[in-house]
């Protein structure tokens, strides 16, 4: 019988109903219930049984994928896709899909959340009250302010549609060109980066990690930025260079950073790494941005639709 792997844990909480579409079409499902994240030696003797695998953040280089003779098929849980060679994929035959939109709102809201968090101390006050304090720190508000939203996806566009309903001014940026009618509902003006980094009170990205935005926001860019600058990452760990943004904010280039990704998830314990974490203006989060129960069901959903199209 075929197997189907399925490492993302928001599958086997909420997938009990597609686990049986599958199923009824005759694939043996192999599903983990742990509640944790497989361990490496497990997935990939797991991953070569399989001929299917809907995948989390699990590692699917060349060396694994060249062991899965009768894999045919990688459905990405999600949407970025850097976990997984896809150039090896497509030399081989193996179709790799995504879960194009289904976590957006959930992305977006998260990004929101944490423009206010910055602009408002929320966290850092929060936990001077749990340790005995009371400190009444003066924040900014959102109303009025300039945000730039790098990368004008389905992320990025509903990270518009919530900036422009509090009053923000947006400014957006994609690799692609931006048809006018993506602007307009948000009355947006079509930058770059360069007018981004220089105009925009909030500066949010919204792209995928490749060569090409490796590294993207470092020190030449801190530069430019406003010194009441807030950045958020709610993409990928490794497009903000972290070394740059820790001399960032030490030297007060931006007021305050959070991030819901890191290089290495969970971070390493390397002395400028806890330095930064233990800063009062950087929020650092575990990977949770897509996490909320409406995008897992949907994430399910649209994963298995996918590996029913591809296996069919």
């Amino acid at each position: 019988m075929k197997k189907i792997l399925v490492t993302p844990r928001g599958y086997a909480k909420y997938g009990q109903e597609a686990r049986k579409r599958l199923e009824a079409l005759g694939f043996e499902m192999d599903i983990n219930e742990t509640g944790k994240p497989l361990p490496r030696e497990v997935f990939i003797q797991k991953a070569k049984e399989s001929t299917g695998i809907i995948v989390g953040v699990d590692e699917l280089d060349k060396d694994l994928l060249a062991q899965c003779k009768d894999l045919k098929a990688i459905v990405k849980f999600g949407v970025g896709t850097d976990n997984i060679d896809v150039d090896y994929c497509k030399e081989h035959g193996i179709q790799v899909g995504r879960c194009l939109g289904t976590n957006s709102n959930a992305v977006a809201e998260y990004t929101i959340g944490m423009m206010f968090n910055c602009a408002r101390f929320i966290v850092s006050d929060a936990m001077c009250v749990k340790n005995g304090g009371w400190d009444k720190p003066t924040g900014m508000e959102l109303t009025g302010k300039k945000l730039g939203i790098i990368g004008f996806g389905n992320i990025g566009k509903q990270v518009a549609r919530m900036g422009y309903g509090i009053g923000m001014q947006i400014y957006a940026y994609d690799a692609f060109d931006i048809p006018g009618e993506a602007l307009k509902p948000y009355k947006a003006k079509k930058s770059n980066p360069e007018e981004i980094y220089k105009e925009c009170d909030f500066i949010t990205v919204h792209v995928p990690l490749t060569p090409e935005t490796e590294n993207m926001i470092s020190d030449e860019e801190f530069d430019k930025m406003k010194d009441t600058a807030i950045l958020i990452n709610a993409a990928r760990g490794g497009i903000v260079d972290e070394k740059a943004l820790l001399k960032a904010l030490k030297e007060k280039k931006i007021f305050a950073c959070a991030s819901d990704v890191f290089t290495s998830e969970p971070p390493a314990k390397e002395d400028w790494v806890q330095e930064l974490l233990g800063m009062d203006n950087f929020i650092l989060t575990a990977h949770i941005g897509s996490r909320s129960r409406e995008s897992e069901i949907n994430t399910v959903n649209r994963a298995t639709d996918v590996m029913i199209d591809f296996l069919k």
